[in-house]
């Protein structure tokens, strides 16, 4: 009896222990939720010495009352681990819990900014930072210069200069409507040297280059094939269904040719100007092209050894005086030069960014300048005749820099040494780097000499979607899941200022598209000379060149449409 008596004693022993351990648990996990939420009692910090410069006491805190709290149940004589002890707790738990509910439960009250601040200064209506930004939207087809501004300026030569350009009239062989040069957004677009006539190009998000033959007026309806090489059509063939053998001018189509020349997006291209029957392409399938019009071929030109390797392009230069160097930019901040004499092809990078660089730029007279604008706001201007560092890890001399205070899209040069960038803090700077060419090597130009000439405002970007480069947002998932490295086909809007590369008596002027659906003209002074429209332009003609030396201007859309002023 006294053995059994023993066992019945441990298993009473050891089940009041496992009772005890389960109560310590529940009430520690109690603790840990009422201190989340705020509750319980805060430590005791020690009192504060008395001063006697201040008699005067201070009022006491006010205690906000978030519900019940736990009171001791040995006071309130309840026995531990008896049915009403768990209930208590249990009802404690609950009450723990509707406490955080109600603190997190979304307020459905209209609510004032100023009455919500919880960090920073006291929110004044009068000096709300969102009032002029949301100001700055666009308004389709409202003109901020026309007319009543070239017929207002009263120097002679600017008038002269700003009736010529706003003199350009708007294609009339077929409306841009009609004009559907890429399947998909335009990403590049230039024309053809050549002055016989203008030849288009257009490059888009899905590797596609567009050609278009703006001589032509217009033509029959046509239907579209495909032939064997993979390259589209346009047939003009007349339409045998015709009963009157006229055609509905509304579904007349231009005869247009389309390339696909690449995977994924042409960021950019180039002519030669040694050559004009070769253009450089350049991808974000990370290869750069050579299309040979003559001979109707397409080859690399350069690509990442392997071929795994994800590293798009973002732009292509040719040196003009040295038509065997080409030059290229990437999206993670470097710049290539490849010398396509050699046997095999050598190529030389220069890490000149740790972010990306949208843009970049030769100076046409010394090309052994290069400007760069990068997603970390700086404008820079580097000297390639003098390279330091080790070998395979050479870098350019920096001999100017000049910071934004958003990021820069683009910089391009002129051939008089001014450098025009596009800004997402909606200018566009012109700086006017004089006697660049007379610096010594290695020479900085320093802060002031590249402090810009002329500010223009100019909306460059309103979260609208249209064509241009790599959004923020993009690069941080990238650094997040590189994994998943494809580019997004749709982007903010980034603007780009391009300049006419031999423009008439040296008159030195670029376009840049218009958010309001416009092309705005602006002078190497910063004085706007035209803003050219017109009828069928139903998207943002983003991106926007000129002729290399005949007064035509060309746009394209993110539909793949395109806008002609001759």
């Amino acid at each position: 009896m006294r053995q059994k008596a023993e066992l019945e004693m441990d298993e009473y022993e050891k089940q009041r222990q496992e009772n005890i351990a389960q109560r310590n648990k529940l009430l520690k996990d109690l603790a840990l939720d009422a201190r989340a939420a705020g509750l319980g009692p805060k430590p005791v910090s020690k009192p504060a010495p008395k001063s006697n410069a201040s008699k005067k006491k201070a009022a006491p805190k006010k205690v906000e009352d978030f519900g019940p709290r736990r009171t001791s149940s040995r006071l309130q004589g309840i026995v531990a681990d008896s049915e009403v002890a768990k209930r208590k707790a249990e009802d404690e738990y609950v009450a723990v819990q509707e406490a955080v509910r109600i603190k997190r439960q979304r307020k459905t009250d209209d609510l004032n900014l100023g009455d919500v601040v919880v960090k920073g200064e006291a929110w004044d209506q009068d000096r709300n930072p969102f009032v002029d930004i949301m100001k700055r939207g666009a308004n389709p087809y409202e003109r901020t210069f026309g007319e009543t501004e070239v017929k207002e300026t009263s120097d002679k030569e600017l008038r002269s200069l700003r009736e010529q350009m706003s003199g350009l009239e708007l294609y009339e062989g077929f409306t841009p409507n009609n004009i559907k040069i890429t399947e998909e957004r335009i990403y590049s677009l230039g024309f053809h040297p050549t002055s016989d006539k203008p030849l288009i190009f257009a490059g888009d998000k899905m590797g596609n280059l567009g050609l278009f033959d703006a001589s032509q007026k217009d033509s029959p309806k046509s239907k579209t094939e495909t032939n064997g090489n993979g390259i589209k059509q346009e047939d003009t063939a007349n339409n045998d269904n015709d009963d009157d053998g006229e055609e509905d001018e509304d579904d007349a189509k231009p005869a247009i040719t389309t390339f696909k020349t690449h995977t994924r997006t042409i960021s950019a291209f180039q002519c030669s100007p040694k050559d004009p029957s070769h253009l450089y392409t350049a991808s974000y399938d990370s290869s750069l092209r050579l299309l040979d019009l003559t001979k109707s071929t397409s080859v690399e030109i350069y690509g990442p050894e392997d071929a795994s390797l994800d590293e798009p392009l973002s732009g292509v230069e040719m040196d003009p005086s040295n038509s065997h160097l080409l030059y290229f930019s990437r999206l993670d901040g470097a710049v290539g030069r490849i010398d396509t004499r050699a046997n095999p092809r050598t190529t030389d990078v220069y890490e000149l960014s740790e972010k990306k660089i949208g843009g970049f730029s030769l100076h046409p007279g010394q090309p052994h300048f290069i400007a760069t604008a990068s997603l970390d706001r700086y404008l820079r201007i580097w000297d390639l005749r003098k390279m330091s560092g080790k070998s395979g890890s050479q870098l350019p001399a920096l001999i100017g820099e000049h910071e934004s205070r958003l990021s820069v899209s683009h910089a391009a040069f002129n051939s008089a040494g001014q450098v025009a960038t596009a800004s997402y803090d909606d200018t566009i700077k012109i700086h006017t780097l004089e006697g660049i060419g007379g610096f010594k090597l290695g020479q900085k130009i320093g802060d002031e000499g590249m402090e810009p000439s002329q500010i223009v405002r100019h909306n460059n970007q309103t979260g609208r979607w249209v064509t241009m480069y790599v959004s923020l947002s993009f690069i941080s998932s990238l650094l997040l899941f590189p994994q998943f490295m494809t580019i997004d086909t749709k982007q903010p809007s980034r603007l780009r200022a391009q300049w006419q590369r031999q423009p008439p008596n040296d008159i030195h002027r670029f376009c840049i598209g218009n958010m309001n659906r416009f092309v705005d003209i602006y002078s190497a002074s910063g004085e706007q000379l035209a803003q050219l429209g017109g009828d069928g332009i139903t998207a943002v003609p983003a991106v926007a060149q000129f002729h290399p030396t005949e007064q035509w201007v060309a746009a394209g859309t993110a539909s793949g449409k395109l806008c002609l002023w001759m």
